[in-house]
């Protein structure tokens, strides 16, 4: 299932008029001109949307009482799967592994299904994000908001000849999350379900508008146009 295309940036811009320029000497000419008045600002709003897969699964693993079959897995697996087959035969409870490495995860069950056969149990994954990927999604959609809204008005400015200066004010106006799971949400896809449509179902996205003032230098410099 292929990922929606992120949506494009919606942009306002508004130039504020400035006062009358005052005559430039030859040496302020040689510079570009003088620097920009006072009340010359450029007002601009844009937006960005991203998305990021879970960083996490966990999987369930249940033993049943086929001493044959645990006496051989005792023999062929590795020291870490003999202490998942003796913790799940001695507590008679299922073993969640998490993982952050989902190819390992799939050679992990796979090897316990070969060594195991059918007295092992796995349940599907549940694939979920940590409390930090949440944090990142939501810094990183800011950021690519604010760089978009900066572009922007680079791009009005250098259509009236103009040069973009500094940031006087930036401010997020609208932040939207949606889909995603936690840890603690109870998983009910079904069965059939492909890897991939569980990674998919549980991706996560964000969205985020901002509003910002940009200070307008004056005229471009041809130089710096060229570069």
């Amino acid at each position: 299932m292929a990922l929606p295309a992120p949506a494009p940036s919606r942009v306002f811009a508004e130039l504020v008029p400035a006062q009358a320029p005052a005559l430039l000497t030859p040496a302020q000419e040689g510079r570009g001109g003088p620097p920009a008045p006072s009340g010359r600002e450029v007002h601009v709003s844009g937006s960005a949307e991203l998305s990021a897969g879970p960083d996490r699964a966990r999987v369930s693993v249940r033993l049943g009482s086929r001493k044959e079959a645990a006496g051989a897995a005792r023999s062929s697996v590795t020291r870490r799967l003999e202490y998942i087959v003796q913790a799940a035969r001695q507590r008679g409870v299922p073993v969640c592994i998490i993982f952050s490495d989902f190819g390992k995860m799939q050679n992990v069950c796979n090897l316990l299904i070969e060594k195991l056969g059918t007295s092992v149990t796995i349940s599907p994954p549940h694939f979920y994000h940590t409390p930090e990927a949440v944090d990142t999604l939501r810094c990183q959609v800011c950021v690519a908001a604010v760089g978009n809204t900066r572009q922007k008005a680079q791009e009005v400015c250098r259509l009236f000849g103009q040069s973009l200066g500094k940031p006087l004010l930036i401010r997020e106006e609208e932040t939207r999350e949606w889909g995603g799971h936690t840890e603690s949400h109870l998983p009910n896809s079904p069965d059939l379900l492909t890897l991939q449509e569980r990674i998919q179902n549980a991706t996560a996205y964000a969205s985020c508008r901002v509003f910002a003032v940009f200070e307008i230098k004056g005229k471009e410099n041809r130089r710096n146009k060229l570069l």
